[in-house]
């Protein structure tokens, strides 16, 4: 027979196109259209249809960039079945979500459903024959995406530069009638064609899927194809009921919509697209039975709180079982930078409201799209009662690709969590045939289990899952040549997926994702907000709880508003810093907010505590003592005696200065760089012999892609060391040596204070940076004499050892690293801590010697400067914190990153404070104090071991209480682990290798 294989399949292309998807539907007549364009921000309901509305008709013009034109729809409903609306706000080939988007409201406020490029119908609810009055908010927000080809800069990511100019066209606003048969077939031919897309060119199969569609394309009369549809239908019937291979790969299709809280929209564009999804998938679950999978209670809770309706509506759809809560976080947040503290909260915010709103607790845990996943998140998940975790985005490894696709992750204290990692490669799938396909090529776990989760639904403001992918499922349920796809929910997916797989690989350590590493840099004013917003609560936390324990109040609302806002703002494109200027701008003042409102809540805690007075006063919120100061303490001011080790020396020398204490003596060139660290008490020198330290050097910055995203492993082909000097001085201290170097570069200038404090064991480096380059990256570099194939960098509640070598391509691949407040480097006998106050973008490699063997060029990243989606990205002024601690262990670098970021604070009051909580080792740390979750008055501590050993300490308090219980992040009860004794107001503890522990302290029985 001769193969006519291709032109049946341009036939079939071309009778998709122009013959069945223009008959879908029969358009009766055009809908009565008036607008009302909004003047400014957004507005509810109940202002816009108060407003006067202009007559407007299809072909016109509306929108301004990040403009809102609301239009009333007015028309009578057909005698005819299946009449809906079809609205075209102006919609493009670009992904849905990045585009123009629309709402459809009743005359009473409620929602009906949303418009969007891919989901344009909206039904009809009146009878046939009656009138009908809809109100369409319309969002005219600009495509910034543009296919993701090009990442040009764009003045459309803010107000102010984005212009008036009208962005689309009203192209379509009609009542029509749906043909169901024609429909039906073109879900039939799309299953079809698709299917034998991904069928090899010599398959039987194929070849009787092919044939079968030419006789559909022949029996269907293209002069009648609505009268002819159900005729051409039934000569598919064959093909569609032959079932799948007993051994066909089982896929369990989830509803879904990743929708970023913010990213190339403000968050005030989320919390619409969030009702427009929401609503789509609760019109479409009145005709179709599947369930919907959507994170983040922090969008439920904008639900709540802009349209309460709907949020009435999805809270029983939530009691049904057809919309389900997924990951129990408050945002799908990065987890790469927050803090240990904040995201356990990021459980226990969004668990907690979870539990409160809808009765149900999440027990996976939902991170499609973060950018890299921290060794530290298998304990803090289960320790959040979570059992199961997804990922995705591992699958955009730039060099390596993960072995596994189910698979048992283990973090850094041995925990391990239940993970799927779906080989589909997307959290929005539509259901094709080419993603099914590639689900099943790509499974790793081939042999020893078949089963896969695929998210479908179109994400960001797409409008979630539509009819069409619903379509798609029912026919390919058991369909022969495809996977299996059984309609299935997060639950039943990893009941099956543990069922199948009794004894799963496991991977340990951190899921470094080798891309996008630049989010550990770019937008350095909002990675400051967070770092100080993290410890300003802390701060707030302790010392309003030792206000309670004295009979003060706690603040338990404003502290959730505090802590909501930060973990929001922790979501995996802001902090991360990849989002528009609104957004970054919009976090920047919303951080002030935090910082302010914390401040006043530590003021007036330990204004309670300290009483009035004039007796000069250190509070001491960290968790460590500083010199005289104690941990978590108020202390009368220590006043130096003259004489008494507290001095500094500091020499002008031909080659530049010297600085001299107790502890260390630096030598500074006239170029302001170090050329010597030296411990006074071994004489052991830190800088690598040749090597110059505090060396900034700039680097070319321009990625292939993704610019705010990604630094390219390319970039180190291009540097400049910046040693050119302005002027460089001593500043008169009175206790402190210190000198001040000016650079400058065209229009930016560097000012750099290093400061050797009084019997200081650390050099301590402030950097104000007034920033005006353009796609460049500063880094700061401390080439240290000291031969090691690891650093430690903190991570929550430990810390990671990394290479310094790059033998395999995964070492190789791994050339940025993120770190919180430190990094330690070390050989036997001698380390070396580098703190820092917001830097978490770090470069740790092994270089040769001068002399034999190897130093460690330890650099912390910065700046950068992209283009794109913010061209104003990190322009201006930023001062950034560093020191070097030579001879310190881990359990030092730790104690020096609290102090740089938790300074000591002097206040005046009455009388000291002793300290609320203390431990007698320094491998266990306190991370946390603060009153219950269920305000009983119970006093919650968090801690952890720090250093990754065994440890026993005793923790001491300076309150009574009436029993001590270990619970989870959750503060529920669970079985005893940690505690061996109580005594009194003491505790003894036992803690294995980076355990984390949080124990509840009962208040005391009332006597009698």
């Amino acid at each position: 027979m001769h193969d006519t294989t291709d032109l049946i399949e341009a036939r079939l292309r071309r009778f998709i196109h122009e013959r069945l998807r223009p008959n879908v539907h029969t358009v009766l007549t055009p809908l009565r259209v008036a607008s009302w364009e909004v003047p400014g921000e957004p507005v509810p309901f109940t202002e816009a249809m108060g407003q006067i509305y202009q007559p407007f008709t299809a072909g016109a013009r509306w929108g301004k960039p990040w403009g809102t034109t609301w239009l009333r729809l007015t028309g009578t409903v057909p005698e005819a079945p299946g009449a809906e609306l079809l609205l075209d706000l102006g919609f493009n080939e670009a992904e849905p979500g990045f585009q123009a988007e629309g709402m459809v409201y009743r005359l009473d406020g409620s929602i009906v459903k949303a418009v969007e490029p891919r989901n344009a119908h909206v039904p009809l609810e009146a009878a046939p024959g009656e009138q009908f009055e809809l109100y369409l908010e319309a969002a005219a927000n600009p495509d910034l995406a543009e296919g993701f080809r090009y990442f040009r800069p764009t003045d459309l990511g803010s107000l102010e530069t984005a212009g008036d100019e009208p962005l689309y066209e009203l192209r379509q606003a009609d009542i029509a009638v749906r043909n169901f048969e024609v429909w039906e077939v073109l879900q039939d031919a799309t299953v079809l064609s698709q299917l034998i897309t991904e069928l090899p060119g010599s398959s039987p199969r194929r070849a009787e899927i092919l044939r079968a569609l030419e006789r559909m394309m022949d029996t269907a009369d293209p002069d009648d194809i609505v009268g002819s549809a159900a005729e051409a239908r039934a000569e598919l019937a064959g093909v569609l009921s032959s079932p799948a291979a007993a051994s066909a790969h089982r896929v369990h299709a989830i509803g879904h919509a990743h929708i970023d809280s913010a990213w190339l929209w403000p968050i005030r564009e989320t919390q619409r697209k969030i009702a427009r999804t929401f609503s789509n998938v609760l019109s479409l679950q009145q005709e179709a039975d599947f369930v919907f999978a959507a994170s983040s209670a922090q969008q439920y809770a904008w639900l709540k709180k802009f349209q309460p309706e709907l949020f009435s509506r999805v809270r029983d759809a939530v009691a049904s079982g057809k919309f389900v809560p997924a990951g129990g976080m408050w945002v799908e947040s990065d987890t790469n930078m927050p803090g240990g503290e904040a995201l356990a909260r990021q459980f226990v915010r969004g668990k907690r409201f979870f539990m409160e709103e809808f009765g149900v607790e999440p027990l996976d845990v939902w991170l499609p799209d973060s950018f890299g996943y921290s060794a530290a998140l298998p304990q803090i998940a289960r320790a959040a009662g979570s059992r199961w975790m997804l990922t995705q985005k591992m699958s955009w490894n730039e060099t390596n690709r993960m072995p596994h696709h189910t698979f048992l992750w283990e973090g850094t204290d041995g925990t391990r969590i239940f993970t799927h990692f779906p080989p589909v490669d997307t959290y929005s799938s539509q259901l094709s045939g080419a993603d099914l396909a590639r689900a099943e090529r790509q499974y790793a776990e081939k042999g020893m289990a078949n089963t896969s989760l695929v998210p479908f639904g179109y994400g960001d403001g797409g409008g979630g899952p539509n009819r069409e992918m619903i379509a798609a499922a029912e026919r390919l349920h058991s369909l022969e040549g495809s996977p299996t796809v059984t309609l299935s929910s997060p639950a039943e997916f990893f009941a099956a997926a543990e069922a199948e797989y009794e004894h799963p690989p496991v991977w340990s350590g951190e899921m470094y994702l080798e891309f996008h590493r630049g989010t550990y840099t770019s937008q350095v004013r909002t990675k400051q907000g967070n770092r100080r917003s993290e410890h300003a609560l802390r701060e707030a936390e302790l010392w309003a709880t030792a206000a309670a324990l004295r009979g003060g109040e706690y603040p338990y609302d404003e502290l959730d508003r505090l802590w909501e806002t930060v973990l929001l703002q922790q979501f995996h494109d802001i902090l991360p810093g990849s989002s528009i200027g609104w957004v970054h701008r919009e976090a920047e003042r919303r951080y002030e907010e935090v910082l302010a409102s914390a401040e006043r809540l530590t003021v007036g805690a330990l204004g309670v505590l300290v009483g009035e007075g004039a007796t000069a006063l250190v509070a001491n919120a960290g968790p460590y003592a500083q010199g005289s100061l104690e941990a978590m303490a108020v202390v009368a001011s220590p006043v130096a005696s003259p004489g008494a080790g507290t001095a500094t020396i500091l020499t002008r020398t031909d080659e530049g200065f010297e600085l001299t204490n107790s502890q260390l003596r630096v030598r500074i060139d006239n170029a302001g760089l170090i050329v010597s660290l030296v411990v006074r008490a071994t004489g052991r020198e830190t800088i690598a012999p040749g090597k110059r330290a505090n060396l900034l050097q700039l680097h070319r910055d321009t990625p292939t892609q993704w610019d705010a995203w990604d630094i390219d492993e390319h970039y180190r082909r291009q540097v400049i060391d910046l040693t050119d000097v302005v002027s460089i001085e001593q500043v008169s201290h009175p206790t402190a040596a210190v000198v001040c170097v000016i650079r400058g570069r065209g229009a930016t200038r560097i000012t750099q204070t290093l400061t050797l404090a009084a019997d200081s064991a650390a050099l301590e480096i402030e950097t104000v940076v007034d920033w005006h380059e353009r796609q460049k990256l500063l880094k700061l570099a401390f080439p240290l004499d000291v031969h090691t194939d690891r650093a430690s960098s903190e991570i929550q509640f430990g810390h990671v050892q990394r290479p310094t070598h790059a033998n395999t391509s995964w070492d190789m691949a791994r050339f940025e690293t993120v770190a919180h407040r430190w990094v330690h480097v070390g050989e036997a006998g001698f380390g070396v801590a580098v703190a820092n106050d917001s830097t978490y973008g770090h470069d740790i490699t092994s270089r040769p010697r001068e002399g034999g063997g190897t130093f460690t060029n330890v650099r912390l990243s910065l700046l950068r400067a992209p283009l794109y989606p913010d061209p104003e990205a990190d322009q201006g002024e930023h001062t950034l914190r560093v020191s070097i601690r030579p001879d310190s262990s881990i359990a030092d670098a730790a104690r020096e990153g609290y102090r740089l970021n938790l300074p000591p604070r002097q206040l005046l009051g009455g009388n000291p404070v002793a300290s609320v909580l203390s431990v007698s080792s320094d491998a266990v740390i306190i991370e946390a104090v603060k009153l219950a979750e269920d305000r009983s008055g119970d006093v919650i501590v968090r801690l952890y071991e720090a250093l990754g050993g065994r440890a026993s300490t005793t923790l001491s308090t300076s309150f009574a209480f009436g029993a001590v219980i270990e619970t989870d992040l959750l503060e529920r009860e669970v079985d005893a682990a940690v505690v061996d004794s109580v005594s009194g107001e003491q505790v003894a503890l036992t803690l294995r290798p980076f355990q984390l522990v949080t124990l509840r302290f009962r208040a005391p029985r009332a006597a009698g």
